[in-house]
């Protein structure tokens, strides 16, 4: 555990505070700022329509990179220092996600009209929307290949102050829209966020300019992207299916409950959202590269069981007190209108509770590439999120079910984890050899 404490105070902690936590911070200030304009000129109607598109966005830019970006980062670090390899990194990434982001873009853009069918009830015709997105997509594509260079360069200061003027420029726009045109300025202020981040990442990568040299077509290797494609699908499966479950659900709301009650769940995921932002920060710096390092099943034990001991203790404290203020949460991130959600606290507490110790032995699949295991288990929970939040929502006949759906599926998917890895954590100990994580 002092092990654990002393990584956390010496590494983690200060690249946080100096890497992360200003560019968090900042994401929470425009997302809470941003739901409380929809609250109080929208409403939770809109806010659902709004939560569709969300989802529905997310997951066709993830589509449109074919989850290039960690795998891009890893490997312009990997060859930075060599030309040739960086050259045929880059190329690669760029041509083929350049051809599979304007293929997209042309599917969005002249299957529009179904699109909107698909996201949004057939009366509201918002297929002018779909269309502005599918000609901002390759500015999306343009701004995660910049940020892919510049993380493989470890230019983190200069990604940070992207982020944040990047946000404060798009929040600032989204309110403006809002307020001047209602849900159409709220829809399109979606679709246009990460093409006005792009026009901030142009300056940062101006300095650069001696890369666009090293994009060569004669330079795209099949051979790397064989290399690239696991990282491309373990990145893909979670983004893009679970925001197209929420689309699901959501949409199943409305059509059997109604607008408001859909509106109410999407408030309920975006505090949730909102608070996990912090946690999954954490965890992501510290637990992935030290489950990297790792090789044997005694000291992955000795970790996991370590993080828990020392982390799990606030995060329960903390979401004890989120739920405690929960009336003032509702009231200062949306408005009076939104008291129903105060009923939908409580299962959701608990399912985050759950989904961030199930992710902190979970990572281990991105740290090993267990490929399978990873695609399987997110089939899994991809699943099982959909169908128990469907049928609680019928046995409770309102909105309450999905969040209960919510807990269900993730005690289940941390079931699956634990009996994956029961043998690593649980198992009896060797003292004479090392065991490999099972």
């Amino acid at each position: 555990m002092k092990k654990l404490i002393d990584y956390i105070n010496s590494k983690v902690l200060v690249r946080v505070t100096s890497l992360q936590t200003a560019s968090v911070l900042t994401r929470i200030i425009a997302g809470i700022l941003t739901s409380k304009a929809i609250a109080v000129f929208i409403g939770p109607v809109g806010l659902a329509l709004i939560g569709n598109l969300q989802n529905f966005v997310s997951s066709f830019q993830r589509i449109a990179i074919l989850g290039f970006y960690k795998g891009a980062v890893k490997y312009i670090s990997e060859f930075k220092d060599d030309v040739i390899g960086l050259s045929k990194t880059i190329s690669t990434i760029f041509y083929v996600a350049f051809i599979s982001t304007i293929l997209v873009s042309f599917l969005c853009y002249f299957n529009a009209e179904l699109i909107n069918d698909l996201i949004f009830p057939v009366y509201n015709n918002y297929a002018y929307v779909i269309q502005i997105f599918a000609i901002v997509l390759p500015f999306y594509a343009l701004n995660m290949l910049s940020f892919s260079i510049m993380n493989g360069f470890s230019k983190y200061k200069i990604l940070i102050i992207i982020n944040i003027i990047g946000q404060i420029l798009s929040v600032s726009i989204a309110l403006l829209l809002i307020y001047q045109n209602k849900i159409d300025g709220a829809l399109i202020s979606v679709v246009i966020a990460e093409a006005l981040i792009f026009l901030i990442t142009l300056v940062g990568i101006i300095n650069r300019r001696n890369l666009v040299s090293l994009i060569r077509v004669d330079r795209v290797s099949y051979s790397f992207l064989k290399k690239m494609s696991p990282y491309s699908l373990m990145a893909l499966f979670s983004v893009v299916f679970m925001p197209l479950v929420a689309i699901a659900i959501r949409s199943y709301i409305i059509d059997n409950i109604g607008y408001k009650d859909a509106g109410f769940w999407e408030a309920m995921t975006r505090i949730s959202k909102y608070y996990l932002m912090l946690v999954t920060s954490l965890i992501a710096l510290y637990i992935l590269p030290r489950f990297s390092e790792i090789d044997d099943a005694k000291e992955f034990k000795k970790e996991v069981f370590s993080f828990y001991k020392t982390v799990i203790p606030i995060l329960a404290i903390g979401l004890f007190i989120i739920y405690l203020f929960k009336p003032f949460i509702i009231y200062t991130v949306f408005s009076s209108e939104f008291e129903p959600v105060e009923d939908l606290f409580l299962w959701q507490l608990l399912g985050d509770f759950i989904k961030i110790l199930s992710i902190v032995i979970a990572y281990q699949f991105l740290a090993k590439k267990m490929f399978w295991h990873y695609i399987l288990t997110e089939a899994f929970l991809t699943i099982t999120l959909y169908t128990t939040s469907i049928y609680f929502i019928d046995l409770f006949e309102g909105v309450k079910g999905a969040v209960v759906g919510h807990f269900v599926s993730y005690v289940m998917y941390y079931g699956i984890i634990l009996l994956i890895f029961g043998s690593s954590l649980f198992g009896v100990e060797n003292s004479e050899k090392n065991d490999k994580i099972e």
